[in-house]
């Protein structure tokens, strides 16, 4: 018989109705304290607290961050960047990803379908320092061939939590 994989097992982890309530409070305020979170979803500070530490365990919770302000910061531009890979050039996808994780004016990057291969959100503080990072290391990286931009010109919706 053989054994479900990490990924098989985690789905067939079931949450309940009290779990996705300890998980929406934890999106809406990650330092909660376990006396709050216990009394927000009902239960006894040590149900709630093994409640918490569990779903951790299963990778519920991926991590706690704190969202600080771009503009107070001096990052007042933010754009979607759009990159195209030259094609052949598969060897250079994993130097990319490496490369890409240590960029911190990269925000997210994902991988996509369509026109571009990928898609990232990227902080700069003026468009001459977001100009400079466009052409002097992004187009610069090693299987790029192409970067196009979108920038934001207002914030809508910023936000984390997920719908649960």
């Amino acid at each position: 018989m053989s054994t479900p994989s990490n990924e098989t097992f985690l789905h067939a982890q079931e949450i309940d109705r009290t779990d996705r309530r300890i998980l929406a409070a934890l999106q809406a305020n990650g330092r909660i304290s376990n006396q709050e979170l216990a009394a927000t979803v009902h239960l006894s500070p040590a149900q709630c607290n093994r409640r918490h530490r569990r779903l951790e365990r299963l990778g519920y919770v991926r991590q706690y961050e704190t969202r600080l302000d771009a503009h107070k910061l001096g990052l007042g531009v933010t754009a979607y960047v759009h990159l195209t890979m030259e094609r052949g050039q598969f060897r250079e996808v994993q130097q990319f990803q490496r490369t890409i994780d240590r960029l911190p004016e990269v925000l997210e990057c994902h991988a996509v379908t369509g026109d571009f291969d990928y898609v990232c959100k990227v902080v700069a503080s003026d468009l001459k320092s977001l100009s400079n990072f466009l052409l002097g290391t992004l187009a610069q990286l090693p299987g790029i061939n192409g970067v196009r931009s979108s920038i934001c010109l207002n914030e809508l919706k910023s936000t984390s939590a997920l719908p649960l």
